[in-house]
């Protein structure tokens, strides 16, 4: 296991991958489809690995499959990358839920927002502590939803633990990120956690955010991380054009339903031929006329790659 500062200086790198918990016909988690997922991501360049995140159905998991899920992820990566296991829910069962995952062997916690609730910045500071203490294990606390800390709530966490070493903003308040980075600047790693975080990642690397969660790195890898490395450069035509020639267009199709966030990502599995089962209810699958339109997407998008790429070479 990586040390806390390790493991996010680490993360804030390149691009990180969470990837899709696979289920079997009988929605039990698939133990070797996952791994062998996992091998295949990490087959390309990625600073860390989230197992069980919020692209791995965290939500719709019992505490006592998310362990299981890191254990596989840690055994597959086996050192080669940083292990991040989601937490969340009451605080009880996430300080649980931390200190499994740090038997599993995981490097750290995303700490995802509590269960329905909605607190003060004093109780939400005393959750996020709470998980902080369970654990010797490096903390990125994920704003979003009913769980949104300010600069002060969270200066003062940062100080009472050494150990709360990143931050995922899944809110998109541009001031409230700028009073964030300018409060805390490097003490923190900043990830960009917002949905499609391809969309925001140009303006939000003007804030210290230097790696962002990809759900499409699960299935157009090679795209995703070509994305991701002309962002860092600072490439505006090659940004502008993936954002209008797939990013936004695969953002129209997510957007036909609730809960397509997770949805599209395993129907984008399935059209290349790496299907990972089913989907747990609530979420529903796309339809036929989704499934088409996106597989027609991810086909042009894959020509203009091997287009580039022949341009370059």
């Amino acid at each position: 296991m990586m040390a806390p500062e390790e493991m996010a200086t680490k993360l804030g790198q390149g691009l990180l991958s969470f990837p899709v918990t696979h289920f079997d016909q009988n929605s039990q988690f698939d133990e070797a489809p996952y791994r062998d997922h996992c091998a295949w991501l990490l087959k390309h360049d990625v600073s860390g690995l989230f197992a069980a995140g919020g692209t791995g159905e965290f939500f719709s998991l019992t505490p006592e499959e998310v362990p299981q899920i890191v254990s596989a992820a840690v055994a597959e990566t086996a050192g080669r990358t940083p292990v991040i296991a989601g937490c969340g829910y009451g605080t009880a069962i996430a300080v649980q839920l931390a200190k499994t995952a740090e038997a599993a062997g995981a490097d750290g916690l995303l700490l995802l927002p509590p269960y329905l609730t909605n607190s003060t910045q004093d109780g939400l500071s005393a959750h996020v502590e709470a998980v902080c203490r369970s654990t010797s294990l490096g903390v990125i606390v994920y704003n979003r939803d009913n769980a949104i800390l300010h600069e002060d709530a969270l200066a003062r966490l940062c100080d009472r633990n050494p150990n709360l070493v990143g931050f995922k903003d899944g809110v998109g308040d541009i001031e409230l990120m700028m009073r964030i980075f300018c409060k805390l600047g490097d003490r923190l790693t900043y990830v960009g956690g917002l949905p499609t975080a391809e969309t925001f990642a140009p303006a939000y690397l003007e804030m210290g955010v230097t790696t962002y969660s990809s759900a499409i790195f699960n299935f157009m890898p090679e795209w995703a991380l070509h994305f991701y490395r002309a962002v860092r450069a600072r490439d505006v035509a090659t940004v502008h054009r993936g954002l209008t020639d797939f990013v936004l267009p695969y953002i129209a199709i997510r957007n036909r339903s609730r809960g397509y966030a997770v949805s599209i990502v395993k129907a984008g599995l399935e059209l290349v031929g790496r299907p990972a089962g089913p989907l747990r209810t609530p979420l529903t699958n796309l339809s036929d006329e989704e499934m088409a339109m996106l597989c027609s997407l991810i086909e042009k998008a894959n020509a203009s790659l091997v287009r580039q790429d022949s341009a370059a070479a």
